[in-house]
């Protein structure tokens, strides 16, 4: 397992400073924000990604993750994470949630990430029926996943509670349409926990789709508001030790976005929790 934390996090600082920051706390990967001020693909000149690129290099980090779910760029007053989501009614409006897709896979194969991952549908609107939505998200994925075939980059489905897809079976459910190797899970913990699926009892039945984790902790009313691990009530321990039976080799993100006002104190943190509970 290897620890990395997300530049969510640090949306008042540089991709460079923060991927500075980062590796500062021991962190050996960094999951890299597919939108402003970090990595926005469809603004992203060869220059800024060499930049990028230089800095990994100068302070030894690996890229965990390309986060393309959020979407601040576009500002949508309604949420900025969600919107544009991949069903929304109007196709042209979603179609800039696909076309981000397809930039941020070009930019992990030319960062080297092994995959990107996106939002699992987004809200229904009133009068969609979820048959509906699982209709159009299909629709709109699919191009996206024939480039991350071509690309040899996997995009990976996170669940999300309030979303299209919240729980497990319902992303097992859509995953048993989709024929592509492309695709995988971006196993959320704390989504998990809101949704009222404790991780560490669906780890080993969903390893076969992980690619990648998220980790934040949740505190017991379950409500989606991200903490730093060991301040809620989520059993890091026990997660952490059904993530080792499955052999997992692959990369753990700490994503604490709400921390952006102190967001190393929220990195140390972290990871100073996290390291004293690996299984030996």
């Amino acid at each position: 397992m290897r620890f990395a934390f997300s530049s969510n996090a640090y949306l008042h600082y540089s991709i460079e400073t923060t991927i500075e920051r980062i590796a500062s706390f021991g962190y050996s990967g960094i999951e890299i924000l597919a939108d402003v001020p970090h990595a926005w693909p469809a603004g992203l000149l060869s220059e800024r990604k060499q930049s990028i690129l230089d800095a990994l290099a100068r302070f030894h980090l690996t890229i965990s993750n390309i986060n393309a779910f959020m979407m601040n760029a576009i500002a949508d007053p309604r949420q900025p994470y969600w919107h544009p989501s991949w069903i929304d009614p109007d196709p042209h409006y979603r179609a800039i949630r696909r076309e981000h897709t397809k930039r941020s896979l070009y930019l992990a194969r030319e960062l080297g990430a092994p995959h990107i991952s996106t939002e699992p549908g987004g809200p229904l609107v009133p009068g969609q029926s979820p048959e509906e939505a699982f209709n159009i998200f299909y629709d709109e994925l699919m191009p996206c996943l024939e480039i991350a075939e071509q690309l040899d980059v996997r995009l990976l489905i996170e669940p999300e509670p309030g979303l299209l897809i919240e729980r497990f079976n319902e992303y097992l459910a859509f995953a048993d349409r989709i024929d592509s190797p492309a695709l995988g899970l971006n196993f959320d913990i704390g989504h998990a926990y809101c949704a009222g699926e404790d991780p560490q009892d669906w780890i080993a039945r969903m390893a076969p789709h992980t690619a990648h984790y998220h980790f934040e902790d949740i505190a017991s009313n379950r409500i989606h508001q991200h903490l730093i691990p060991g301040h809620g009530t989520i059993d890091f321990a026990a997660t952490l030790s059904e993530v080792a039976k499955t052999g997992y080799s692959g990369w753990i993100t700490v994503e604490l976005y709400p921390y952006m006002d102190h967001p190393d104190d929220a990195a140390r943190k972290a990871r100073e929790y996290l390291i004293n509970l690996i299984p030996s």
